[in-house]
């Protein structure tokens, strides 16, 4: 009897082996289905399609001057501490929080520069200012001097 199991368990065994061996021609049937999708895969046609204009209002301008190719940004903004800005300035810092600000700009005035905070209500920041001038030639020199510190350093110029 305990011969009989075995060989009935072996047999059993060597069934449920050889039923559930995958077979190459399913898998080359199916390599074949996938090649043939991906060559007729559907060319259609090139229409030209014209978008609707959306017209928005500009809340930031960028002036590119051709002669020197240096990015300044403008917008209107209020002086909330210093002495007042000129045509262009030197952003080193933007927060919307005015502690951190004023915190930034402690800093500057210990390093000797004459740092001001303005705000741009828009959209409600306070922008920290190292330095301030008319000429935007020393006010990019000012820029890349800064930005050995301070890396994101801007230009920045006053709107009316």
């Amino acid at each position: 009897m305990k011969k009989y199991m075995v060989l009935c368990a072996g047999f059993c065994v060597a069934l449920a082996f050889t039923s559930c061996k995958s077979h190459e021609s399913a898998y080359k049937k199916a390599y074949e289905k996938a090649q043939q999708q991906v060559t007729e895969e559907p060319v259609l046609p090139v229409e030209n399609v014209v978008a609707p204009v959306v017209e928005k209002p500009a809340t930031e301008t960028r002036i590119v001057d051709n002669v020197d190719n240096v990015q300044v940004r403008e917008e209107k903004v209020s002086v909330i501490s210093g002495s007042g800005l000129k045509s262009f300035s030197v952003v080193v810092g933007s927060f919307s929080v005015k502690v951190n600000a004023e915190g930034l700009q402690q800093q500057l005035k210990n390093a000797g520069y004459d740092a001001q905070i303005v705000k741009n209500d828009d959209r409600n920041m306070y922008r920290v200012v190292a330095t301030t001038f008319e000429s935007k030639a020393d006010a990019a020199a000012s820029r890349d001097q800064l930005r050995a510190k301070y890396d994101g350093a801007w230009l920045l110029y006053k709107g009316q």
